[in-house]
């Protein structure tokens, strides 16, 4: 590929890269330091994202632009959602606001017919009463009648969000057998939406290079891919696999979620000119899944070894001070996603069998409903004073930040998925030379029993991980000395882990930096 003048604010650079993500962007530091590593290196990154509202925003990240996209969801009902059940559930009302705003309008006409009475008794007229008593009877009718009807309709919404009758699993199988790989059409369609707010989007751009970051953008990048293709335009796909998509514990409850994502990332997979991925052992299991011809290559999840002056001299929270806590007091603390299979209900239930010990729990989102149910959780235990629920910082800050705690937790339980990484809070404790309690998941136990930085606990077993914890904190400094061991830490930044993803990308397109802001076309 011959290289192409491309230049950002006066400055050329190796040509345009579009890096795809179906997040807000904030709290996804992966894809923050990869699109401002990317800018960084001399590529002309934009990173487009899903917005939280019904209008684009955008900011920059370094010298890389961020773009939030809405996404309506019209297609995230199933088409049979849309249509009423006449033999499944004949008293139901059709899909919509149309029982509600009967039960509604019912129970309208009673309270007016009440307040009619009332009326009538008070001027003592029984020819008015005697009116009353036929819409009064009818009324009652119509009410239990619309009831029924209403229980039918929410009913018939059950069965269809569970879609576990025997026409239902019939008909998975059906489109599954008869589509392949591309049943996620009829699945879930909701994918579309992705594909109808980015498309355009990314053609306008016409990029060199698309980054499409985990599976739900694969699809959106691939079909961009072949787009530009069609027009005569030689642009190149990179699949950033985030995690092994049939080990996921699925977070959306649909039964055939799970199976439209497996379905659509294997339709679109082999479009991927090289993959990325987070781990060695993941990357192994991808080529299997997919029959990839290379190996993905390996991109940690590691934190920033350098930040920038402008970063350095913003102030960093002060995490025992959010927390209320004095220098001497046990702190442990969890960073990263809050979910039940992330286990961090266990460390709630260990703070009665360790009375002096405060929790912090540093999450995207602090009043989830799990977050709520984790606080009210506490105050039934009568810990509710040491547990401290905190937002995240920026993530050039969170090693800093978290480097206040005693002790950095992961308590993840057994899911294909947890087994196979050394997941971003990993690194992110270790850079704050925290020593660590982890569950006896597969690589990152390994990986704390080979190095000593800290204690494993079987996964779930309460007991067990106030054990673990009290050793740690019993002997602190013999764990942070781990960190001591020349290149340990070196090797765990993402300026390594740039430098490899920057390596695929000039693979791809031919285009090396020359440390001048320049481009050197590669034969």
């Amino acid at each position: 590929m011959a290289a192409e003048n491309h230049t950002v604010t006066g400055r050329p650079t190796r040509g345009r890269v579009v890096m795809l993500v179906d997040n807000g962007v904030n709290g996804d530091s992966r894809v923050q330091k990869e699109a401002r590593s990317a800018a960084e290196a001399g590529w002309d990154v934009v990173l487009l994202g899903k917005s939280g509202s019904k209008k684009e925003q955008s900011w920059r990240i370094g010298d890389a632009e961020v773009r939030l996209l809405p996404v309506p969801g019209p297609m995230s009902r199933r088409r049979h959602e849309y249509r009423r059940a006449v033999l499944r559930s004949p008293l139901a009302y059709r899909p919509g606001p149309l029982a509600s705003y009967r039960r509604q309008k019912v129970k309208a006409w009673r309270a007016d017919l009440n307040i009619r009475m009332i009326v009538a008794r008070q001027r003592g007229s029984v020819f008015g009463r005697l009116r009353l008593l036929a819409p009064r009877l009818l009324s009652r009718l119509a009410h239990s009648w619309v009831n029924l009807r209403y229980r039918k309709t929410q009913e018939l919404e059950k069965r269809r969000k569970a879609m576990d009758s025997a026409l239902d699993r019939f008909t998975t199988a059906f489109w599954r057998k008869t589509m392949g790989d591309r049943a996620w059409r009829r699945l879930d369609p909701h994918l579309w939406d992705f594909e109808l707010a980015y498309g355009k989007v990314i053609d306008e751009l016409k990029p060199d290079l698309v980054h499409a970051n985990d599976f739900r953008m694969l699809g959106v990048g691939a079909r961009a891919t072949l787009r530009a293709r069609a027009a005569g335009r030689d642009v190149k796909l990179v699949w950033d696999a985030h995690e092994f998509l049939p080990g996921i514990r699925p977070w959306n409850p649909h039964p055939r979620w799970h199976i439209a994502q497996c379905a659509h990332e294997k339709e679109y997979s082999r479009h991927a000119d090289a993959v990325t991925t987070v781990s060695d052992t993941l990357a192994g299991m991808l080529q299997e899944r997919h029959r990839l011809a290379e190996r993905p290559d390996v991109v940690l999840n590691a934190p920033d070894g350098e930040i920038s002056p402008e970063q350095a001299a913003e102030p960093v929270p002060d995490l025992r001070e959010l927390c209320g806590v004095a220098d001497d007091v046990p702190l442990a603390v969890y960073s990263g996603t809050a979910a039940p299979q992330r286990g961090l209900d266990i460390m709630v239930e260990s703070l009665p069998l360790l009375p002096e010990v405060h929790t912090a729990f540093v999450v995207l989102n602090t009043n989830s409903d799990y977050m709520k149910s984790l606080r009210a959780r506490a105050e039934e235990l009568g810990v509710g004073d040491r547990l401290h629920i905190l937002p995240y910082v920026p993530h050039y800050q969170v090693t800093r930040f978290l480097a206040a705690a005693d002790a950095g937790v992961i308590p993840i339980h057994h899911w294909p998925n947890h087994e196979i990484a050394l997941i971003t809070k990993f690194f992110e404790y270790s850079h704050a030379r925290l020593p660590l309690v982890v569950s006896d998941v597969k690589t990152m136990g390994a990986m704390v029993e080979q190095t000593g930085q800290g204690e494993v606990f079987r996964a779930e077993d309460l007991e067990d991980y106030a054990r673990a914890l009290k050793s740690v904190l019993g002997d602190a400094e013999r764990y942070r000395a781990v960190y001591d061991a020349p290149g340990l830490l070196d090797q765990w930044t993402w300026e390594a882990q740039a430098e490899r993803l920057d390596a695929v990308y000039t693979r791809l397109t031919g285009r090396a930096a020359t440390g001048r802001g320049g481009v050197e076309a590669q034969a």
